[in-house]
């Protein structure tokens, strides 16, 4: 049973910076698409950004040009690079992936447990 971990959140000052990743906890073949979301204390979760099979990454509106999403080489790793935080940021960060487990399978979708992000002074 795959097991998708999110690692890198904290407690931050505004305007600092983090990068959350996250990777499964067995062994996969890759990762197809990637998503980062967030869900604020008693907010829905909110969809931040993908990253395509392709490569192609992009994100939402609101964080263009503080966030960003990338992966590694091996494609198993996926990344949120966060800049110039801000206490409306806080949040528990989830990811949410299509994962192929063996090369000749299908992708499945599986969500991450969460890490927290808080941007205060």
């Amino acid at each position: 049973q795959v097991q998708l971990v999110e690692s890198g959140g904290g407690l931050v000052q505004p305007g600092e910076s983090l990068r959350l990743s996250c990777a499964a906890t067995t062994n996969i073949s890759r990762i197809t698409y990637g998503r980062w979301y967030r869900q604020a204390p008693e907010k829905e979760r909110e969809f931040l950004a993908t990253i395509t099979p392709e490569g192609h990454a992009s994100v939402v509106e609101s964080v263009k040009g503080r966030f960003s999403i990338s992966r590694d080489a091996t494609q198993k790793t996926i990344y949120l690079q966060m800049s110039s935080l801000k206490p409306e940021d806080t949040a528990a960060y989830y990811c949410n992936c299509d994962i192929i487990e063996d090369p000749k399978g299908r992708p499945l979708n599986y969500w991450g447990r969460g890490t927290q992000v808080t941007v205060s002074s």
